[in-house]
């Protein structure tokens, strides 16, 4: 782990040195998406002023919109009571933060028991990432 500035020491991270990330359109207040950080997805994030995210499944830093171009411009970061979550106002570049081509990660809602999606694709996920093949 790189040497890393005080403040985040202030965090309660989990067990494997993880905090939750909620993303918010700062316009709106819009929920636009939910992912996690470490000390250095953190601090890259505080110092470039573009939201750098840990992703579990790569196990790597994770630039938002490395792949899309859909980065998230930081306008401010919050710092809960329990000291354990992180709330970054942002604007979303693009107007799509979830991979399947949603404005929004938070798409479906629970209708007589069953997820459906109340917002529409904006662009086809194939064309956002394009595989290497």
């Amino acid at each position: 782990m790189t040497n890393t500035p005080n403040w985040l020491d202030e965090i309660n991270w989990s067990n494997d040195g993880l905090v939750p990330v909620i993303a918010q359109q700062a316009e709106t207040s819009k929920v636009m998406m939910f992912a996690w950080m470490n000390r250095d997805a953190l601090n890259l994030s505080a110092t470039t002023g573009y939201a750098v995210y840990w992703s579990r499944s790569r196990q790597r830093l994770w630039h938002k919109g490395e792949e899309s171009g859909h980065r998230q411009k930081i306008i401010d970061i919050l710092f809960d009571c329990d000291e354990d979550v992180i709330l970054l106002k942002i604007q979303q570049e693009g107007g799509i933060a979830c991979h399947t081509g949603r404005e929004s990660c938070f798409y479906r809602h629970l209708k007589n028991l069953q997820w459906l999606p109340f917002e529409p694709i904006l662009k086809d996920p194939n064309l956002i990432y394009k595989k290497n093949e």
